[in-house]
Formats: C-alpha cells, sequence, structure tokens
C-alpha cells in the first residue's frame, strides 16, 4: 500500500507537483496528503466536487454518468489543468450503503493524469461506506504513485 508520505518524498525528490480531485472521498485524499511532510512544496489544492454541478462547470466533466470512466478522467484532467499540476489524481463512485446511478455500493473509478496522458482504473470494493472510502484513498495513492513514475521515467 502506499502512503501519502511516501507520494510526498517521491514528489519532493524529483520536483513534482501534486493535484487531486475528489467526489466520493469527499476531502478525505487531500487531507493525508496536506498532511505529509513538506506538502507545501509539492501539492497544489484540490476540489472536492461532491455534485454533478462542480463537477461539470469546474472541471469539465461532460454530461455522462458521473460514476464513470469518461468523469474521472475529464476531472483528474480538469483539476491538473486548473491548478498546472504536474501529475493529479481523481475519485468517481458509489460508497453506499445502497446503488446509485445504476451503479452498485463501491463501484469505484480512480484517475490520474500528467501533462501527457490520462488514463484510468475501476475497482469493485467491498465493505461498509467507511471501508469503501479508505480503499479508494489507498487506490487514488497508489495511482496518482503510478503516474508520478511515469512521468519521471518518460513514459
Amino acid at each position: 500500500m502506499t502512503t501519502a508520505s511516501e507520494v510526498g518524498d517521491f514528489a519532493e525528490r524529483h520536483g513534482l507537483t501534486l493535484a487531486v480531485a475528489e467526489s466520493l472521498t469527499g476531502g478525505t485524499l487531500a487531507a493525508a496528503l496536506s498532511a505529509a511532510p513538506d506538502s507545501a512544496q509539492w501539492f497544489r489544492g484540490g476540489v472536492v466536487a461532491y455534485s454533478v454541478l462542480v463537477k461539470q462547470q469546474v472541471l469539465g466533466v461532460p454530461e455522462v454518468p458521473v460514476v464513470s470512466e469518461t468523469a474521472a478522467l475529464a476531472m483528474a484532467t480538469g483539476v491538473r489543468e486548473l491548478t498546472d499540476a504536474d501529475v493529479a489524481v481523481a475519485t468517481t463512485g458509489v460508497g453506499g450503503p445502497g446503488p446509485e446511478d445504476g451503479e452498485p455500493a463501491g463501484s469505484v473509478w480512480c484517475a490520474v493524469a500528467t501533462r501527457d496522458a490520462a488514463w484510468a482504473v475501476h475497482r469493485d470494493f467491498d465493505g461498509d461506506p467507511e471501508a469503501v472510502l479508505a480503499q479508494s484513498v489507498d487506490c487514488a495513492l497508489a495511482l496518482l504513485h503510478e503516474g508520478q513514475k511515469r512521468v519521471v521515467s518518460g513514459r
């Protein structure tokens, strides 16, 4: 499991800046990153876009289901552009306990955007809403770290 401190250490060592766009995780990811050592050096900030309106007007999400690859990619790309970060990550999904927009509880999309590429992963997490949230933050940190490594390696 990748920690916020590991992500921060990597960012600091390689001179990278990071940002987040959160729906499902509601600021939990930003809180973890901002609590990491020397976060003021590498964490640009984030957008908690819980409503569809904010997703669309601030992050440029098109009129699609918000629990989707398209929405997650648009969120990551939108916040990266908004903050001029080197790498950004986004989370969107259904925490539960019930389904939403035809998606079951635990259905989560995490996406990452760099200046050159963007990609997303889908996960089906088990557990109550708190467990889904924790697993989503772990997914986002791992994906953010993967994005950092790709930027540094030039892939």
